[in-house]
């Protein structure tokens, strides 16, 4: 079934509801003030900071702007405008009473978001403070956590707390437990007391857990939070200067079967369960300067790109729960994406050029986590190369025609591979897609980087490891036709369980423990008795009435 209210995650300040972005020289401050009104659905209002997809899709577009349209700014600070509580965490009616596969979403979107808080400081060097000033519980904690350093005030009741486990039988989702464990690095047997403590942790024990790093008497917590901003923005790296860009509205048209972007179409034949995303390469070659490129602003065909593919992956996601396969196509001269791709490494120093490929890594890890099937068609005429070919590279499976079409003069079906393809987009294990693809055979991949540039035909593409089948115009459409029969035949709950298995290969790391390991658990336990039966916590929460628990472990 469609969601019945299509979720849109386009907004920008002016609209906000939730957040109030202030920006005051090199500080900017992200004031959480959500409206208990303004829910996303109805039958909950968002008390205490609570929050729901809503609330965080103005955080993640409030973060976005601070990368395009203020590259003064060197460092964040995030606090509450109300008095006593920073968060109260995710709302809990609204996840009583959401389907599974919204929860499942919504906790996978906010923990997107909240590495995209960490990107920030990492990449594009600006880091964050969180000032607690209140309570900080379950998600609300979880938000602090993606920062750089957590200050919470001393005046005897602010406390941190995961209480998901004592109160709702379900788990920190967004990143809670690997971020204790991992990031912060608190003990064992601390974080085994704090996750299963549903009062949380106060004040001087919270700092010597490591679960806050500093605690200030409420005398002095605005000197304090000021204090550490400035020394932030003063150690910042972060290179930009003068004006930012304004990131302009997409222009979008929704039609009954398709959505048409300028740069991006998605078609859905919705008896088969496919969604076909067309990408079209660039018109123009690359402007002449950076200068050039900031004059373009979002107009610039890789920003624009990069925006209208993540805006149609989230659509999908949440608003075409029976799209069982994503299937890629492209359109265009794959010389021109080429030498876009050489523009951004020729500018790569430049803040614009740097945070366009900061967007296009960030997208691109976002297609990869998306439980839907992802296939490439590579067909003549298409423009699959450099940042294009990670798309294929991506996917779970990739065809290729051999040659032309009768009666088509379009150019053969090609693949080129750039630079781009071997460092600035890392999957969520820390290796790129190609190093993922040849993780057992470093020479496979040393003679894929010997091809940069080149346009690789269809056999050739096969031959080194590019795409899955190379299939001559006879075999296509029914190989092609065939495979996603059989793939919307299949199990969509074991399918989602085999992708993203086989995605990933290699290490492990923090991002990918909480995708792979924490939302896989989390998403099990969402459908247990135990949380969303009839006697489950969720459903009993603030009833009165005790939970009641089938006792056996599975």
């Amino acid at each position: 079934m469609r969601t019945e209210r299509i979720i849109d995650f386009q907004t920008e300040p002016s609209r906000y509801r939730h957040w109030k972005l202030k920006v005051d020289g090199e500080i900017a401050t992200l004031l959480m003030d959500v409206d208990e009104k303004s829910s996303l659905f109805e039958g909950y209002d968002l008390k205490l900071n609570s929050y729901d997809l809503g609330v965080d899709i103005e955080l993640a577009d409030a973060i976005e702007r601070l990368r395009f349209e203020h590259p003064q700014v060197r460092a964040l600070v995030l606090r509450s405008a109300k008095p006593r509580v920073f968060s109260a965490g995710a709302n809990i009616r609204m996840l009583a009473g959401a389907s599974h596969a919204h929860k499942v979403n919504f906790c996978k979107f906010t923990n997107e978001t909240r590495n995209g808080i960490e990107d920030l400081s990492e990449h594009s060097g600006i880091k964050s403070i969180c000032a607690i000033n209140g309570t900080a519980a379950g998600g609300g904690y979880e938000l602090a956590l993606a920062t750089d350093y957590i200050m919470l005030v001393d005046d005897g009741s602010a406390a941190v707390s995961l209480p998901e486990l004592p109160l709702l039988a379900v788990l920190p989702g967004t990143g809670g437990l690997t971020r204790v464990s991992d990031k912060r690095r608190v003990r064992r047997d601390h974080a085994d007391v704090f996750c299963t403590t549903e009062e949380g942790v106060k004040g001087k024990r919270a700092a010597e857990w490591r679960l806050v790093d500093a605690v200030v008497p409420g005398s002095k917590f605005e000197e304090a939070i000021a204090a550490h901003a400035k020394e932030f923005a003063a150690q910042s790296p972060r290179a930009a200067s003068g004006f930012g860009i304004k990131l302009t509205p997409l222009q979008r048209n929704f039609t009954a079967d398709a959505i048409e972007y300028s740069t991006v179409s998605v078609e859905f034949a919705r008896d088969a369960r496919i969604a076909t995303i067309m990408f079209r390469g660039p018109t123009a070659p690359p402007p002449a300067s950076a200068d050039a490129m900031v004059s373009l602003g979002a107009e610039f065909w890789p920003l624009k790109l990069a925006r209208e593919l993540d805006d149609a992956i989230l659509h999908i996601r949440l608003n075409e729960l029976d799209v069982a396969a994503l299937v890629f196509k492209s359109s265009g001269e794959p010389d021109q994406v080429l030498a876009y791709d050489r523009f951004l490494d020729a500018n790569q120093q430049h803040w614009l050029a740097h945070e366009i490929r900061l967007l296009w890594k960030r997208v691109l890890k976002r297609v990869d986590l998306t439980s839907r099937t992802l296939v490439t068609l590579i067909e003549p005429g298409s423009c699959f190369a450099g940042t294009l070919a990670e798309l294929p590279l991506a996917s779970d499976r990739s065809y290729i025609l051999i040659g032309q079409r009768e009666g088509d003069n379009k150019p053969p079906a090609a693949i080129a591979v750039a630079d781009a393809n071997f460092g600035p987009y890392p999957m969520s294990n820390g290796l790129t897609r190609l190093a993922s693809r040849f993780f057992a055979n470093p020479d496979d991949l040393a003679a894929v980087k010997e091809q940069r540039g080149k346009m690789i035909d269809a056999e050739t593409a096969q031959r080194l490891g590019l795409v899955t089948f190379a299939l001559d115009d006879i075999d296509w459409d029914d190989e092609v036709r065939l495979f996603l029969e059989e793939r919307a035949s299949f199990s969509p709950d074991a399918l989602t369980g085999l992708e993203a298995n086989l995605r990933f290969a290699g290490p492990e790391t923090m991002e990918s423990k909480i995708f792979a390991r924490l939302t896989a658990w989390q998403n099990w336990i969402f459908q247990r008795p135990n949380a969303i039966g009839d006697e489950g916590a969720l459903k009993r929460y603030g009833t009165g009435q005790k939970p009641m628990f089938d006792p056996r472990r599975v």
